[in-house]
């Protein structure tokens, strides 16, 4: 039987303190839910998803144990168990009468609860019953009254000897130290440790193997009745825990009953020691006949042996003769052999010989036209090379001689560069000694009181100025003043007598020079970069 995890262990009643073993109570109860008439045809109703559901509305309880026991068209009805008998009320309230919703489902599904009281347990009534009923039964004699329990799905490991060998190998001693505790014990019995066992009853029992059992059944016999129904009543919905030295517990379900078919009287374990005798003595018998049979298997191996050694040894015999006439006839024929190799040598060596020579004619032949090609090639090579050179040095020149040109030109417009820089720089230098007379001129003149002829001497200020101004403008703009008429003279002595009187005309005469320099510098880069 499975086991599962304890969290809580409350409840728990201690068995046997040597072996931390326990009993906790069982608190199992049925759910039913009502399932919906299915008006779809097709679609249908997951038991899982009911089961989550079921589940998710009693936590933050949990079941230790839920599982589906029916399912039919009309309800579902699961068998739910939990660690305590106290949370049974809490799950009553949160799930009877309570109704589940599913997705895809107008219906609601409605919850039913209730809680199993009846245990797979006999009670007094029953083996009381039972052996007044039964002819064959004598209450007098141990076995065949109420007086044993006969046990189901007790793990092998809990009931092991401690540091023993085989840790998966009940012990008779532990299940008497673990069950005294309800009454001194007359007899026990776990039917796996007898390797005879299942021969004696027809393979009914399932002997032990190591590592092959989980669990493990038994037999115990008290020797008062008080006992017996002690051990009944409390073994009664109760289930076998283990408390391990870390604190973490397992438990898992076991089947009491008592016993019906006289295992531990006295008739009976007569019976199984007569039975394991002769099962014994027959195993003798046949370890004997084995052993019979292998003797005399290995004496036929012997003589068999012995035959084909001595077979092997005619056969070897025969066979070194075989292989010294063989080696005789052999020798013979090699020698013959041999005779005709040697005369067939010597007429390949005398072919070999003569087609050497001729090999090495040809080669010679083929060696002197090869010399005489690669000079021939050679010859080739150095007049193409010869030419290809002359052509290249006809190259050269031909670049150099434009390379010089090129330079010619460039040192030609390089002096005429300069010429113009020279130009451009005494252009600078006279405009600036006009530009200084101008000024002087001026400020002399501005510096005088007016004359009672000052109007005539103002005209003819303004008619020098008028022709000192339109010689530099003709100097800056390249215009002569000669074409510029009466009507420019007269605007520009107008503009004269405001840039007099206004402080403007340097401005304006400063900023014209500097636009014919820049002018000027511009066009001797521009001769420049052109060359």
């Amino acid at each position: 039987m499975t086991t599962t995890i304890v969290h809580d262990t409350s409840e728990a009643v201690c068995l046997s303190a040597d072996y931390n073993l326990y009993l906790k109570p069982i608190a199992k109860m049925t759910v039913s839910v009502a399932l919906p008439q299915l008006k779809l045809p097709g679609k249908s109703i997951s038991n899982w998803e009911v089961m989550e559901r079921v589940k998710s509305m009693v936590a933050p309880e949990l079941f230790s144990v839920l599982r589906i026991s029916k399912s039919t068209m009309d309800y579902i009805r699961f068998e739910g168990e939990v660690e305590n008998k106290t949370v049974v009320k809490n799950l009553l309230s949160r799930l009877d009468g309570k109704t589940i919703k599913l997705s895809g489902f107008t219906d609601v599904l409605k919850v039913r609860i209730t809680v199993e009281n009846k245990v797979d347990c006999p009670t007094r009534h029953d083996w009381d019953s039972f052996f007044r009923d039964a002819k064959d039964m004598n209450e007098t004699l141990p076995g065949e009254r109420p007086d044993t329990i006969h046990l189901e799905g007790l793990p092998c490991r809990w009931f092991s000897q401690k540091d023993s060998q085989f840790p998966d190998r009940p012990s008779e001693e532990v299940l008497i130290v673990v069950f005294e505790t309800f009454g001194k014990i007359r007899k026990v019995d776990i039917p796996m440790l007898d390797p005879y066992r299942e021969e004696m009853m027809d393979k009914n029992f399932s002997t032990f193997s190591f590592g092959g059992h989980l669990n493990f059944e038994a037999y115990i016999q008290f020797v008062e009745y008080g006992g017996f129904t002690k051990a009944m009543d409390t073994l009664r919905s109760m289930k076998l825990m283990l408390k391990g030295e870390d604190g973490k517990a397992v438990a898992c379900n076991i089947k009491v009953t008592f016993d019906t078919s006289k295992h531990l009287s006295d008739g009976a374990i007569k019976k199984r020691n007569l039975e394991r005798q002769k099962l014994q003595e027959l195993e003798k018998q046949r370890e004997e006949q084995k052993r019979r049979e292998k003797e005399e298997e290995e004496r036929k191996k012997e003589e068999e042996r012995k035959q084909k050694e001595q077979e092997e040894e005619e056969k070897e015999r025969r066979k070194e003769e075989r292989l010294r006439k063989r080696e005789q006839k052999l020798k013979e024929r090699e020698e013959r052999k041999n005779m005709k190799k040697v005369k067939k040598q010597q007429v390949e060596e005398q072919k070999k010989l003569q087609m050497k020579i001729a090999m090495e004619e040809r080669r010679l032949l083929l060696a002197q036209r090869n010399l005489e090609s690669i000079r021939l090639i050679a010859e080739l090579l150095a007049r193409a090379k010869r030419r290809q050179d002359e052509a290249r040095q006809k190259e050269e020149l031909a670049r150099l001689k434009q390379l010089e040109a090129c330079r010619l030109r460039q040192e030609q417009e390089l002096r005429r560069v300069e010429v113009e820089k020279e130009r451009a720089l005494e252009l600078q230098r006279r405009e600036k000694e006009l530009r200084d007379k101008l000024l002087c001129n001026l400020l002399k003149k501005g510096s005088d009181k007016k004359s009672p002829g000052a109007q005539e001497q103002a005209e003819e200020e303004v008619g020098g100025a008028d022709e000192l101004i339109m010689g530099v403008l003709s100097r800056v703009n390249g215009v002569k003043a000669e074409t510029s008429g009466s009507r420019n003279k007269s605007r520009v002595a107008s503009v004269y007598v405001k840039m007099k009187y206004n402080g403007a005309f340097k401005k304006v005469l400063h900023k014209t020079l500097e636009c014919q320099k820049r002018d000027e510098q511009r066009d001797a880069i521009d001769v420049k970069f052109s060359g």
